[in-house]
């Protein structure tokens, strides 16, 4: 059990509410206080707003701003919380995919996992892991299933100057439905040592991986409609998601309601 605790230092209602129900998503012991009330010796970090930052006096002061990303936010306050990881290498595992599963290790625990909503969702993501560890060297290591998602994400990542490595994804990926393997990969991934990537990759497709995502266009819209082959690369490309490519396709006047939801959840 840990004796280390979070404080919530903040004048701001919506923040405390906000920041309150983030601690207590994650079953992490707080204490909440205004500023210039005592800090007891048993935070390890504090929470507070960006105005009121400057103002108190302690060791480890994270400002949270409305924007922030609340993943990094996370990382951040569990490796705070986790003594034994000060001075550690940070390591990001990320599993690809439509929506990329990524796991933050620190000297081997788990910081923070789930999953990001695209592949080039992993941009600003690294941007927040930088902000929120400005003085740790991160690496990211990245699977190499899924070639079209695995190579977005690692031309993204180059993009903002990270540090890449390519992990082969044999014994990394368990059992069992998509989205709950996800996060379970991604630690495998950032577990396992890989090849360094200094240059970005192409971007081509395959004719089966353009196939595919014909097929999926017919099963998210209830079999109206087909993409093209050209909608298709664009797809895989990240020009444009699934539910964008089936509403363009499908003619004026139609009702396209009915397919958004199931395209949504692929």
């Amino acid at each position: 059990m840990r004796s280390r605790s979070v404080a919530i230092v903040t004048r701001d209602p919506a923040l405390y509410g906000e920041l309150a129900g983030f601690l207590r998503e994650r079953r992490l012991a707080s204490v909440s206080l205004l500023p210039g009330q005592r800090i007891p010796d048993r935070v390890a970090v504090v929470l507070t707003s960006p105005e009121e930052a400057p103002l108190l006096a302690h060791p480890r002061v994270l400002a949270v701003a409305e924007n922030g990303d609340r993943r990094a936010l996370g990382a951040a306050v569990e490796h705070a919380l986790d003594a034994g990881a000060a001075g550690t290498e940070i390591v990001v595992g990320l599993d690809p995919g439509p929506r990329p599963g990524y796991a933050i290790l620190a000297g081997g625990t788990c910081i923070g996992e789930g999953s990001l909503e695209a592949p080039e969702a992993v941009g600003p993501f690294a941007s927040h892991l930088h902000h929120r560890f400005p003085s740790r060297h991160v690496l990211y290591r990245v699977g190499r299933g899924d070639p079209p998602a695995r190579n977005r994400i690692v031309n993204v990542l180059l993009e903002h100057q990270r540090s890449v490595e390519l992990v082969p994804e044999d014994g990394t990926t368990p059992r069992g439905h998509r989205r709950p393997r996800d996060a379970v990969a991604a630690r495998a991934i950032a577990g396992a040592a890989g090849e360094r990537v200094l240059t970005r990759f192409r971007l081509t497709f395959t004719a089966g991986e353009i196939a595919n995502l014909q097929r999926l266009s017919r099963e998210g819209s209830g079999g109206r409609i087909t993409i093209s082959r050209s909608s298709a690369q664009r797809v895989l490309a990240g020009e444009l998601s699934l539910a964008e490519a089936v509403a363009a396709s499908i003619p004026s006047g139609s009702r396209a309601g009915s397919a958004r939801p199931a395209l949504e959840r692929l």
